[in-house]
């Protein structure tokens, strides 16, 4: 069964409506931009001067309309019928198999995450038994034994710097994901290798689109290593996937083996989308806000101070680091009517994308918002998560891992901080930092 329109999905050139103001917005189109980390100036220029901004798309010839109010962005979330996760998928530009890996691409597209009623609420359905609260307290217990156990790596260096998402952002993540899939755990170092290769893709596959890639032989040798590893792990969630349903464990693996699509098991193509989602964004997210929270209680020592004198306020600060950091950078829907937001008409058939780390710095929702504020009162109103049928089904398990790690890294290192070392990949939908460097031990 084909869910995914690919078809008629690109929207247009231009837009069909006159945008109300025509701001330089080519910022949000440009990778190398978030290499900075996310354009907040322009963000705030946007929301005040033109809240929905048409912006031109170089790759697939094909605009969008750009959302940067709070208001805005919940409106579209809450409405899917009128905008669209199907038409097109969550991606600012639909991915074309000749564009990269054939597999991946596919991939990207045959999973939950792209899809509209009645198909997204089954597969949802099928999730939900492993993310309630009974079965994430045995998770909690594992998640805070491994948070010791990496701290306990980490402390014998405890004054020198060291790469916080090397030993211990990256690696909490995958283990929380692996306890909760049920992989084996020889298996699961394999998990590390793949995410790395899986955050170059987006970078490489505009490099080439573009005609800026510059072969070298560390770049032949980087695509050929790429390609075994994308078959590699396709092939590894598969295999797990068709055991499970032969021989079915009390894990989330076997549940998305054993989901149908009306009452239909799932094909393989969709058992890889649903292993590519599982795998990416079990990770990432959680990733980049344990790395990016320690960079924020750096840069406001005072809610460190706080939090490492009152460890109760942990539970809010979690989505205080959540909202600042909004890990996922955007998401995409597609108009399937002519509709009006903020003023602004926007046609059937064109792309919104609602920039979550815009609205979780929206004034209008948010007073002071650049600030860092672990009192905050509305800080579990952020919506870096999504809202509506669309929000987070791990949301908890990110909230855990967060708050079990940052109780015991103030407890026992209250002077924790970044160094100032910091590499973001140059990507404009997840902001993914790939190395930061810091201190546990400090005055």
């Amino acid at each position: 069964m084909q869910l995914i329109n690919q078809t008629a999905v690109e929207g247009r050139p231009g837009p069909a409506f006159s945008p109300s103001s025509q701001p330089d917005a080519s910022g949000l189109v440009d990778l190398h931009v978030y290499a900075k980390g996310q354009p907040y100036d322009l963000y705030r220029a946007l929301r005040e001067k033109a809240p929905v901004a048409w912006v031109d798309e170089p790759i697939s010839g094909a605009g969008f309309w750009a959302l940067t109010r709070y208001a805005d962005v919940m409106r579209v979330n809450g409405d899917p019928v009128t905008f669209s996760s199907q038409r097109g998928g969550i991606l600012m530009s639909t991915p074309k198999p000749e564009s990269g890996h054939p597999l991946l691409t596919r991939a990207s597209l045959d999973a939950m995450i792209n899809m509209d009623a009645p198909w997204h609420l089954q597969l949802r359905r099928e999730h939900m038994g492993f993310f309630t609260p009974k079965y994430l307290e045995r998770i909690k217990v594992r998640v805070a034994d491994k948070v010791t156990q990496l701290l306990d790596a980490m402390a014998a260096n405890a004054g020198d710097e060291i790469d916080m998402v090397e030993h211990f952002s990256s690696r909490l993540p995958l283990f929380t994901l692996c306890e909760l899939l049920g992989v084996p755990e020889d298996d699961r170092d394999k998990f590390l290798e793949w995410m790395h290769y899986l955050e170059r893709a987006q970078d490489l596959a505009l490099q080439q689109r573009t005609g800026t890639l510059e072969f070298s032989p560390d770049l032949m040798t980087f695509i050929q290593n790429f390609n075994t590893n994308v078959e590699e792990m396709f092939a590894y969630g598969r295999a797990l996937l068709h055991k499970r349903r032969v021989d079915p464990k009390e894990d989330l693996l076997s549940a998305i083996a054993s989901a149908k699509l009306n009452n239909d098991l799932l094909s393989d193509e969709y058992l890889d989308g649903s292993w590519l989602l599982i795998v990416f964004a079990g990770n990432d997210t959680t990733r980049n806000t344990l790395s990016g929270a320690m960079k924020l209680l750096t840069e406001f020592p005072d809610q460190r101070a706080k939090l490492a004198t009152r460890p109760a306020l942990m539970a809010n600060a979690t989505n205080e680091f959540i909202r600042v950091v909004s890990p996922v950078i955007y998401m995409r829907r597609t108009a399937t009517q002519d509709v009006e937001i903020s003023g602004q008409t926007i046609a059937e058939g064109e792309k919104v994308l609602m920039y979550y780390g815009a609205a979780n710095r929206d004034p209008a929702m948010f007073e002071n918002p650049d600030a860092l504020d672990v009192e905050r009162a509305n800080a579990d109103k952020h919506i870096a998560f999504g809202y509506g049928p669309h929000v987070c089904i791990g949301k908890r398990v990110a909230q855990i891992q967060l708050q079990e790690a940052y109780n015991q890294i103030l407890a026992r290192f209250p002077h924790a901080s970044w160094t100032g070392d910091i590499e973001i990949a140059p990507n404009n939908f997840v902001h993914a930092i790939s190395r930061l460097g810091v201190r546990l031990a400090g005055d």
